[in-house]
């Protein structure tokens, strides 16, 4: 495995998912969004949830940046050293195409105790039974992704119970 993508390189990827999950609430989706970059830190796609707005219950932030890198790319796998930061832990579905897709190192923000698939309930992206695993990467920004959701979750119940 190619070795750790600089410090600086990892700010700035997890900086853009940011940016891209305060996009999502601000068009009523749960605040998630990813960044990925490939081996020299050129940005090769950066989105955010779409679920509400595509109707596409697998329009999460991860997937759509996969999908958008791949197509710009011309091929379904990523090159060597390309590493994705997202501001959630990757559900089950988002975990195994990052392993299809063979990015090497994902840092996340908030860990998902519900559905995440990167340490959490499950752990796809370091299963040993597959041909790829990823390495997991620490984010100063734990916090910051954390509140970002209860947030958007806290105002989401106000404005039930004030309807």
């Amino acid at each position: 495995m190619p070795s750790s993508p600089p410090e600086e390189r990892l700010e700035r990827a997890m900086q853009m998912a940011l940016d891209e999950a305060r996009l999502a609430a601000a068009e009523a989706e749960v605040p998630v969004g990813a960044a990925l970059l490939g081996p020299d830190g050129e940005l090769l796609a950066r989105d955010h949830n779409r679920i509400e707005a595509s109707g596409d219950p697998t329009a999460h932030a991860e997937r759509l940046v996969l999908s958008a890198a791949g197509q710009r790319l011309g091929r379904p796998r990523m090159p060597a050293g390309s590493m994705l930061a997202v501001t959630l832990e990757p559900c089950a579905m988002c975990a195994g195409a990052l392993v299809l897709a063979r990015v090497d190192f994902l840092m996340f923000g908030a860990p998902d105790p519900k559905t995440g698939a990167c340490g959490s309930l499950r752990d796809v992206v370091r299963d040993p039974r597959l041909n790829h695993r990823l390495e997991l990467l620490p984010s100063r920004e734990r916090e910051a992704c954390a509140e970002l959701l209860r947030a958007f979750f806290r105002d989401r119940r106000h404005r039930a119970r004030d309807a």
